[in-house]
């Protein structure tokens, strides 16, 4: 209870803090993308990042959200934007048109799994192979756990992807998949196991509607990018603020509202099994 108490009165100093402490407005605003996120307070979350991350960096900041990885991932290629929130998969993609930035620290580690996820009363189905010639659901095209993984799963199996099921679709955001295999709008579908995770703590009552068949192994979590041309002194302060988040008190809060314990250098590496699965799937 006095630890909780002191978080919130740092934090709230914090806050204090940047309110008081303006970006310097002569300069050009830092530009990032992000997908659609999962929080119920989405824009007041980000709002107080926001204005952190001008304090700690001294520029103005500005959130440039998109429906898909696609148009992210097209506005950092072409220079109109300085940093983006990616998934794995596109980051392979196009590895030589981006620098890894940072990778979220989830559960003590730079990973994340995909799930299959099946509703709560399919108690039949045990394996994505159990849903051949139903409706599943895919997050987005350019998802490592949401679309990618599902499909390399089944060419693994000697099945074929575009096939498999009667009908597929797109949600456009990990949390839409669970909601459309609680309500049976899908027999089944794919979905980042970080966002599943979270729903169960925050939103249990949309998480419980559904069961995890399959999961994954460990997989390099969603990472930062930045843009190939990235002047080296922002880059190196935009990182150097996103690993110091979590020695930060509002860096702390910020970090406990996303559910991530911080954020790490990270290496390419952590993505080879990514790459590996996209040259199999593309095999097929």
């Amino acid at each position: 209870m006095l630890h909780s108490r002191r978080r919130f009165l740092a934090c709230a100093a914090g806050l204090a803090a940047m309110s008081a402490l303006p970006a310097r407005a002569t300069d050009n605003p830092v530009r990032i993308g992000l997908t659609p996120v999962f929080l119920d307070d989405q824009m007041s979350f980000l709002t107080d990042w926001r204005r952190w991350l001008e304090v700690k960096l001294g520029h103005a900041v500005v959130f440039i959200q998109r429906g898909n990885y696609r148009e992210v991932v097209d506005l950092v290629r072409t220079g109109k934007l300085d940093f983006a929130w990616l998934c794995g998969f596109p980051f392979v993609q196009h590895q030589r048109e981006l620098k890894l930035l940072a990778v979220p620290l989830w559960r003590g580690g730079p990973y994340y799994r995909s799930y299959i996820i099946v509703p709560a009363d399919d108690t039949r189905s045990a394996s994505i192979t159990d849903l051949r010639g139903k409706v599943f659901a895919y997050s987005d095209p350019d998802s490592n756990s949401g679309y990618l993984y599902p499909r390399y799963l089944l060419t693994t199996r000697k099945e074929d992807p575009a096939n498999f099921f009667s009908r597929t679709f797109f949600t456009w955001a990990h949390r839409k998949v669970v909601e459309a295999v609680g309500v049976a709008l899908a027999d089944g579908g794919a979905v980042d196991g970080y966002v599943w995770e979270t729903l169960a703590e925050v939103r249990p009552e949309l998480t419980r509607r559904t069961r995890i068949i399959e999961r994954s192994p460990q997989l390099g979590h969603p990472p930062f990018v930045a843009r190939a041309d990235i002047p080296r002194e922002l880059f190196d302060r935009f990182q150097a603020t996103l690993l110091g988040m979590a020695n930060d008190p509002v860096g702390e809060e910020l970090l406990r509202r996303l559910h991530l314990d911080g954020f790490t250098r990270g290496e390419p590496a952590l993505f080879a099994e990514i790459a590996r699965m996209a040259a199999r799937v593309e095999r097929q």
